[in-house]
């Protein structure tokens, strides 16, 4: 699934990319195409405003000696530029009405074939202007009227030609190279930004899973002892007493993970809106060490604590006193017989610090970043002795990500586990 995803996600992109290039390929194309055109245009204009004597290399055109033009002036008396020659290789015929060639001007001796051949190619393009290639050469002209005939003026373009020529081999390179740099490119971002929902979907199949799983278990426990009740139906009710109570302690079960799974659900889509005011931390923590001291005594276990007096944070103060006892129950459940709990709460710059800490078997590595998540355990067997359905945790983090807070564990195998909680000072 997460493949065809990705390889939609690629075409799209390598189609959409495909498509502004070639739009941007063929503006450039274009452009430069036109100013190739009014280049040339514009050249043959300029050379047919040369007077013929100074066009002519004395062939078939009376008085010869065209290229001695010592006033340098053209036949109306106006200055004449004559450094076309110098830049392109162009030519004139003079013709009848009947395209007889009459005369022929040219700054370079050029073959009496060309001429012909070129006269040839203008007769059958039979325009005004055109381009045609002779010779693997291009070259382009236009016709004007002089007298009772026509003058042709051609001009080499084959510089020009072959500079489009190059700009279309150059485009289709580039746009091969980009295509094939995009591709991976692409493949690349592809798979990071498909990586996160591939995550988020494989976890959302193991919470179903593990829900399914914790809540079949009490489910066949009420089924077990259901079926009990039915098999004596001659008992009692105190007699049966038992078997109504493990009904009872299973459904509570029930009615707390399904609790535990809206809770998370709501805090997931941020239906739940708190008011967040600022409140006393210390005395929060103060009031919840004094609610768990007889747990702690119970499970006899030392309690130090050392609480910094009227430190304040803003938010749910239930919120937080919520992820205060979840932490605070997970350290007395995981503690070692006649183990230590550490709380302390301290200033430091602009930041609240809650340290909870227990002595233990402590935490491996490999654990210590996935048990905030939904469900996951570090020993199930154990946890399972404990009551818990791993759902703690995943419910600390919600709350404490939306106060935009920190909350982390570092542990020393064999000897202690330490849970951080970090809040902005008020």
């Amino acid at each position: 699934m997460f493949n065809k995803l990705r390889n939609r996600f690629l075409i799209v992109n390598l189609v959409t990319i495909s498509v502004l290039m070639l739009i941007a390929f063929a503006s450039i194309y274009t452009i430069t195409y036109r100013n190739a055109q009014n280049d040339i245009r514009n050249e043959l204009s300029r050379i047919a405003n040369i007077a013929p004597r100074n066009f002519d290399n004395g062939q078939n055109s009376p008085g010869g000696g065209g290229m001695n033009n010592p006033g340098g002036m053209n036949g109306n008396g106006q200055p004449v530029d004559d450094t076309f020659t110098e830049r392109s290789l162009s030519f004139s015929i003079e013709i009848d009405s009947n395209w007889k060639m009459t005369a022929t001007h040219s700054p370079f001796d050029m073959d009496t074939t060309l001429y012909q051949s070129a006269l040839t190619e203008a007769k059958s393009i039979n325009k005004d202007n055109g381009q045609f290639k002779l010779d693997n050469s291009d070259w382009a002209f236009i016709k004007q009227p002089v007298g009772t005939g026509y003058k042709l003026i051609f001009l080499d373009v084959t510089a020009q030609q072959d500079i489009l020529k190059n700009l279309i081999y150059t485009f289709a390179a580039v746009g091969l190279i980009m295509l094939v740099a995009l591709y991976f490119t692409s493949r690349f971002f592809a798979n990071r930004s498909i990586y996160p929902v591939k995550e988020a979907f494989n976890k959302q199949k193991q919470f179903i899973a593990d829900a399914s799983h914790e809540l079949k278990t009490p489910l066949a426990i009420i089924n077990t002892n259901a079926d009990v009740l039915l098999s004596n139906r001659q008992e009692t009710i105190e007699s049966q007493a038992r078997w109504l109570e493990y009904i009872k302690l299973e459904t509570e079960r029930m009615a707390r993970l399904t609790n535990d799974l809206l809770y998370l659900t709501e805090m997931d889509d941020s239906r739940t809106q708190m008011v967040y005011t600022p409140f006393d931390l210390s005395e929060t923590v103060e009031r919840i060490i004094l609610t768990m001291e007889a747990v702690i005594f119970e499970k006899e276990l030392t309690l130090d604590y050392e609480i910094e007096p009227n430190l304040s944070v803003k938010g749910s103060q239930e919120q937080i006193h919520q992820v205060i006892m979840i932490v605070l129950d997970n350290a007395i459940k995981y503690a070692n017989p006649q183990g230590t709990i550490t709380i302390s709460l301290t200033h430091q710059q602009q930041e609240v610090l809650l340290n909870v800490t227990n002595t233990g078997e402590g935490i491996a590595p490999e654990h210590l970043t996935r048990i905030f998540d939904r469900f996951y355990r570090t020993d199930t067997s154990r946890a399972r002795k404990q009551g818990g359905y791993g759902l703690g945790l995943a419910i600390a983090r919600s709350i404490i990500d939306q106060h935009e807070g920190k909350l982390y564990a570092t542990s020393t195998i064999g000897e202690s586990t330490t849970f951080h909680l970090q809040f902005s000072a008020v």
